[in-house]
C-alpha cells in the first residue's frame, strides 16, 4: 500500500471497488460522532476522542473492507456481528465490496463505542 499524506489521501487512491464502501464508512463515522477527529495513523483513517483515544479505524483490502475497534470492546459487539451474518476478527467485522454494507449494525457499533468513551474515558 503506498504511504498517503492525509487523510484526503487515503481517500483520494481508493480503487473504484473500494472507493463506495470506504466513503460511505466515512460518512457513518463522521455523522456518528461529531467531536471525533480524523486522524491517519498506521496509513489508515483513525476516528480519535480526547487526547488521544481511538475510537475505530478503517481499513482496506482487496475484496473487503474492515471497521476495526479494539479488541476488548469488540469481545462485547461480536454477537451481534455474527447474528448479521457477516465475518469478524480480534477486533473487527470484515466488509465484503460485493456486500450492501449494514449501516444500521455499524452505527449501533460506533454508538456502543462512543457511548463506552464516555463512560470511561478510554
Amino acid at each position: 500500500m503506498p504511504r498517503r499524506a492525509s487523510v484526503d489521501d487515503f481517500f483520494a487512491q481508493l480503487t473504484d471497488v473500494q472507493r463506495p464502501h470506504l466513503e460511505a464508512l466515512r460518512t457513518l463515522s463522521l455523522a456518528a460522532d461529531p467531536e471525533a477527529r480524523e486522524e491517519l495513523k498506521w496509513n489508515l483513517p483513525v476516528y480519535v476522542r480526547g487526547v488521544n483515544t481511538n475510537l475505530w479505524m478503517l481499513q482496506n483490502f482487496k475484496n473487503h473492507c474492515s471497521l476495526r475497534f479494539t479488541p476488548p470492546f469488540f469481545a462485547t459487539q461480536k454477537d451481534a456481528v455474527d447474528a448479521a451474518g457477516y465475518e469478524s476478527g480480534a477486533g473487527f467485522v470484515k466488509l465484503p465490496y460485493d456486500r450492501e454494507l449494514p449501516t444500521d449494525l455499524l452505527r449501533s457499533l460506533m454508538q456502543a463505542r462512543i457511548e463506552e468513551f464516555t463512560a470511561s474515558g478510554e
